[in-house]
């Protein structure tokens, strides 16, 4: 009877053992096609997964694809292009104009960035064991569609593919804000400011997440004739 026993829990142990290295090769994979995905051949959409189901990302999956978005040159040309409306705007005054403002815009407007991307897509869903992806649902009305993907700034899956408050998501946005006050002009401190900056970037992330969702139907539309 011992005998078994041991047989049939030798079983279970390698069963979980084999799906879980299943797992882990489907992470692997759709990681590979997701980071290949752009809108418009330019703009990264790493985050997106087009399968609802998708397998859990590892926290060194969730690392490497916060890192993949934020190291992408495009990361910078949209840092410069913040910078230079920001200096024209005359935004963060104590960063002062010419070539020295700039460079200052530029490297806060990619901290910035940065920083929420490891926060909020990396440091976060890996401690709070959450998906830090946005799940297209890619079918249904144009009003269920929206409201989706608007939800996904307060909701998201967690590693087990249940739905969850984003927790990440919100303390990643408030915790990037707060560093921000390291940087930032005197005058452009404090935490009234701090919350409001995250507030910001959670109303940016829910147009993000729209855009993600009806791209490839504006994509097929404009560019397929369908």
């Amino acid at each position: 009877m011992r005998k078994y026993c041991c047989l049939l829990v030798l079983y279970i142990l390698a069963g979980g053992v084999l799906a879980g290295t299943g797992r882990a090769e489907n992470a692997a994979q759709q990681l590979k096609q997701e980071e290949q995905q752009r809108i418009l051949g330019l703009v990264p959409d790493f985050n997106t997964s087009n399968i609802l189901d998708a397998a859990p990302l590892s926290s060194e999956q969730k690392y490497q694809l916060a890192l993949k978005g934020e190291l992408d040159p495009f990361a910078f040309v949209a840092a410069g292009f913040d910078a230079a409306l920001s200096q024209k705007s005359n935004s963060f005054r104590g960063y002062g104009q010419g070539a020295g403002g700039y460079s200052h815009r530029f490297q806060a407007s990619y901290a910035d960035g940065f920083d929420g991307a490891l926060l909020g897509n990396a440091l976060f869903p890996s401690l709070l064991h959450q998906d830090p992806r946005y799940f297209r649902k890619g079918s249904g009305s144009f009003k269920s569609r929206a409201l989706y993907s608007m939800l996904s700034a307060v909701q998201c899956k967690d590693d087990n593919g249940r739905w969850a408050l984003n927790y990440s998501n919100l303390l990643g946005n408030v915790a990037a804000g707060g560093i921000a006050n390291l940087y930032y002009p005197s005058t452009d401190r404090g935490a009234a400011l701090t919350f409001q900056r995250a507030l910001t970037v959670t109303a940016e992330g829910t147009l993000g997440t729209a855009f993600s969702e009806f791209w490839p139907d504006i994509s097929r539309k404009l560019f397929h004739g369908r």
